[in-house]
């Protein structure tokens, strides 16, 4: 690790606001999310609505699982946010919010999570939700189960479960072995049926929307829930996710009229239907990064690693692929989670081509040398991305390749195989910063980086552990700080979310999560 000083952030930094769910009951009970920054939508303050319509939502990815609990891709769960939920959900500022549980509280010591369930939630089969089905539900997602698929998702932090009970018909109490302030975040899992097997299939959760049909490589449509528990919501009758198999495939049909929403614009795109559409802008509350195979020659050499990160200028990136509206990261955190990110970091690496040179003569590779970038060809901003890339580390004497893979490819090669050697993408996370921060344990299944620290081991587990919410929030800039010194990966931007949406549609929100709620969105009165 190479010896930086970089100044620790003051308790100052705790005077952050905080965007908590105020618990009822309990006084003692307290609620663990983190602040976000979530940007108020323009369609907030357009026309009234009306109830009925469909309408039509691009993406560019096919589903890994209709099955919320198997689901690993972020584009997955953006369609399966429409059909499931959790005991708390996030709305639009980031914090979590009752669910399938009308409240809840935690207590004092992080130990004990204990919710009352929402009455009449129905399954879209019609079945009452119960507490057999929640009990079910977190167990097979914490794999408690006596019997659990191979195939299920298996979420680290809820190992930390030690029973889930119910007190009476109403009332779920889950115990955990250690205090964990953060687990709240993982409780977002959807809550299915303990008594259906055909979730893979024809899946049923509490959501909005209930499953129609799904055509691979084609499209996946949802009919509203009549008898959502917010009897409220949704406006919308139908809404048809049409997958394309690119976002230049999808441009071609907004231009066509075939597509009412699409949020994966580049900056050129935008621009081209500003006429035509209204254009949305958020954050995507990704980290968008090359990130690199530290197993992988040359990247098993941290000088090198060190070296790319000087080559690429990420304030020109963020310029030419997100019209300068990214923001710059320079770590594995990204700035919606402004309680926990560090700021600092952004200015770790400035530009400098002539230090990335030195750093490459130290590490013996005077002359440079050629390396290979696999990126999914199905998101154009993150191909876009990589052609810069290429152009700036030329001037370093550094020669990148760029290898397209379908979607399913990148997901086989690249994020479970570990074959590769750098990569373009952008990982999302729950509201827990050790979501996003957990993949870098050694052990971690998905620290596909290969990143490897035995500091880094330590202090998570002392994050996760600590109660104290300064002393975590330290420990989560302490995480930061190390893969930014041992130059992890190179971390480029939180990039912008650019979003094409029908002027007669009002009510598209943005989230702190990577989603795509249709419940709020409606046909405005003419």
């Amino acid at each position: 690790m190479k010896k930086r000083k970089i100044l620790t952030l003051l308790a100052a930094a705790l005077f952050l606001s905080l965007a908590l769910y105020g618990c009822k009951g309990d006084t003692d009970s307290k609620s663990g999310t983190a602040e976000t920054q979530a940007p108020s939508s323009e369609s907030d303050s357009l026309g009234e609505p009306v109830y009925g319509g469909s309408v039509v939502v691009g993406i560019t990815q096919d589903l890994d699982s209709l099955d919320p609990h198997k689901a690993v891709a972020a584009g997955t769960k953006e369609v399966l946010f429409n059909i499931f939920e959790g005991l708390v959900k996030p709305d639009e500022e980031g914090n979590l919010v009752p669910a399938v549980a009308s409240d809840y509280t935690i207590s004092e010591d992080g130990t004990v999570y204990t919710f009352i369930l929402r009455d009449g939630v129905k399954f879209h089969n019609g079945k009452l939700v119960t507490a057999e089905d929640v009990i079910y539900s977190i167990k097979r997602c914490a794999g408690l189960l006596e019997t659990t698929d191979a195939e299920v998702k298996v979420e680290t932090a809820l190992a930390n479960i030690k029973e889930v009970t119910a007190k009476d018909e109403k009332t779920i109490e889950i115990v955990l072995k250690e205090g964990d302030i953060e687990l709240i975040g993982y409780l977002t899992c959807a809550i299915i049926p303990c008594d259906y097997d055909q979730q893979a299939t024809q899946p049923v959760g509490t959501g909005p929307f209930k499953f129609k049909s799904y055509q691979p490589l084609e499209s996946v449509e949802l009919e509203k829930n009549a008898e959502y528990w917010d009897s409220a919501l949704p406006y919308l009758n139908e809404v048809k996710f049409q997958i394309s198999s690119n976002t230049d495939a999808a441009f071609l049909q907004l231009e066509a009229g075939a597509i009412d929403i699409f949020p994966y614009l580049t900056e050129d795109q935008a621009k081209q239907l500003e006429t035509t559409f209204r254009i949305e802008t958020g954050h995507m509350n990704l980290v968008q990064a090359l990130f690199l195979n530290n197993k992988a020659e040359p990247f098993t050499n941290e000088k090198v690693r060190e070296a790319l990160n000087y080559a690429i200028d990420k304030q020109g990136i963020i310029d030419m692929v997100s019209g300068g509206k990214g923001t710059i990261l320079g770590s594995n955190m990204f700035s919606g989670l402004s309680k926990y990110y560090l700021a600092e970091l952004e200015d770790y690496y400035p530009y400098d081509v002539n230090k990335a040179k030195e750093l490459l003569k130290e590490a013996g590779y005077e002359n440079g040398f050629t390396f290979t970038i696999t990126v999914p060809s199905n998101y154009q901003f993150h191909v876009d991305t990589a052609q810069i890339i290429v152009e700036q580390l030329k001037q370093a004497g550094i020669t990148a390749e760029i290898e397209l893979v379908e979607w399913s490819a990148w997901l086989e090669e690249v994020y479970v195989g570990r074959n590769y050697q750098s990569t373009i993408i952008g990982l999302d996370a729950k509201l827990s910063p050790r979501d996003l921060m957990e993949r870098y344990t050694s052990t971690a299944s998905n620290n596909f980086m290969n990143f490897n620290s035995a500091a880094y081991d330590e202090i998570i587990e002392k994050a996760i552990k600590s109660t104290n919410e300064t002393e975590k929030i330290e420990y989560y800039y302490q995480l930061q700080k190390i893969l930014a010194e041992d130059s992890a990966s190179v971390y480029l931007q939180d990039p912008p979310l650019m979003v094409a949406v029908n002027k007669k549609l009002g009510g598209y929100k943005f989230y702190p999560v990577y989603v795509q709620d249709m419940a709020h969105v409606y046909y405005m009165e003419e």
